[in-house]
C-alpha cells in the first residue's frame, strides 16, 4: 500500500502541498477567496488538453460540464482545437452559449476552428470592440490573441495566450507581448493563460512581466490536476489592484476532464475609474 493510499484526501493535499515547497519551491496555497465585489466579473482560464482527460479518454461533453461549472463572464481556453489537419474546434460553441451565454470570439483563422493557435476567448453579455492576433516567436509554432471587450461595467483588454515549453522561448514570448501592451492607453489589461512556468524566484522567465503585472509566482498549483502541484496557469492584471479571488476550480469532474485545472479570479472594472482619475488629477 503506497503513502497516498494510507492518508486521508485531506492530508494527502496537505502532504503533497509541503513536498511542493519543499522540494520544488512552488507557493503555498491561497486561503479561501474573498467574496468579489458587487457587479465584479467572474474570469477564467482553462487548458483543455484538446478535451482528453486524465482516464485518456476523449469527451469534450465532460469540459463543457465543466465550463458550465466556471460560470465565468470572460473565459480563455488553450489547446481548444485539433493542433494538426483543419485545425477544427472541439467544443460545441453553439450549444455551449445557449446554455452559459458565452460567446466566442471570431479569432480563428481556419474555418471550424475556435481560437488562434488553440488559443480561444469567450465572453458573457459584452461586445467586441478590436482583437489582433500575436504570433509568438520560439521553436514551435505559438501565439496570442489581444481583444478589447466592453462591459456593462466598464472596457477591458484581454491577452490570452499559451507560451511554450523551453524557458528561453517563454522569455522571448513574455518580451513580445509585453511590447504587444507597450503603447496600449490605461484600459485594464487582463493577461491570462498556460504560461508553462513552474520555477518561483528569478529563474522565472515570466520576470519581466512583474514591472506591469505585478508578482508573478504566487498562484495555486493548476497541474496535474489530479494532484495539483505546479503553477502553471496564470491570471494577471494591469493595474493590480483590480484583482482578487484567485484560485482553482477543483471539483471531481475537472479533475478528470482535462490534466489542468481552471483557474478562477474576479475583476472590479469599477475600481478602475477611481484609480484613473487619481492619476490623472
Amino acid at each position: 500500500m503506497s503513502r497516498r493510499q494510507l492518508l486521508p484526501p485531506d492530508r494527502t493535499q496537505a502532504f503533497t502541498d509541503f513536498l511542493a515547497r519543499r522540494l520544488l519551491r512552488v507557493p503555498a496555497r491561497p486561503g479561501q477567496p474573498a467574496e468579489p465585489p458587487p457587479g465584479a466579473l467572474r474570469i477564467a482560464s482553462y487548458n483543455l488538453h484538446k478535451c482528453v482527460g486524465t482516464d485518456n479518454r476523449f469527451d469534450p461533453g465532460r469540459i463543457a460540464t465543466v465550463i458550465h461549472e466556471l460560470d465565468a463572464d470572460i473565459l480563455a481556453l488553450q489547446e481548444a482545437d485539433r493542433r494538426f489537419g483543419r485545425r477544427e474546434g472541439l467544443l460545441d460553441m453553439a450549444e455551449l452559449q445557449r446554455h452559459t451565454g458565452l460567446a466566442m470570439m471570431p479569432l480563428a483563422m481556419a474555418r471550424g476552428g475556435h481560437g488562434w493557435h488553440g488559443n480561444a476567448l469567450l465572453a458573457r453579455n459584452a461586445r467586441m470592440i478590436e482583437a489582433r492576433r500575436l504570433r509568438l516567436p520560439g521553436g514551435e509554432p505559438r501565439g496570442a490573441v489581444m481583444v478589447e471587450l466592453e462591459f456593462a461595467s466598464g472596457r477591458v483588454r484581454v491577452v490570452a495566450a499559451h507560451l511554450g515549453l523551453l524557458r528561453r522561448h517563454r522569455a522571448q514570448q513574455v518580451n513580445a507581448l509585453l511590447e504587444s501592451i507597450a503603447e496600449a492607453d490605461d484600459t485594464p489589461i487582463l493577461l491570462l493563460g498556460d504560461l508553462n512556468e513552474w520555477r518561483p524566484g528569478p529563474r522565472s522567465s515570466l520576470r519581466a512581466l512583474e514591472r506591469d503585472f505585478g508578482p508573478v509566482d504566487a498562484g495555486p498549483p493548476t497541474f496535474p490536476s489530479r494532484l495539483p502541484v505546479f503553477s502553471l496557469d496564470r491570471i494577471l492584471c494591469r493595474p493590480t489592484g483590480l484583482l482578487g479571488g484567485l484560485a482553482t476550480h477543483e471539483t471531481p469532474l475537472s479533475r478528470v476532464a482535462s490534466d489542468h485545472l481552471p483557474l478562477t479570479a474576479h475583476l472590479d472594472l469599477a475600481a478602475a475609474r477611481p484609480a484613473a482619475l487619481a492619476a490623472a488629477a
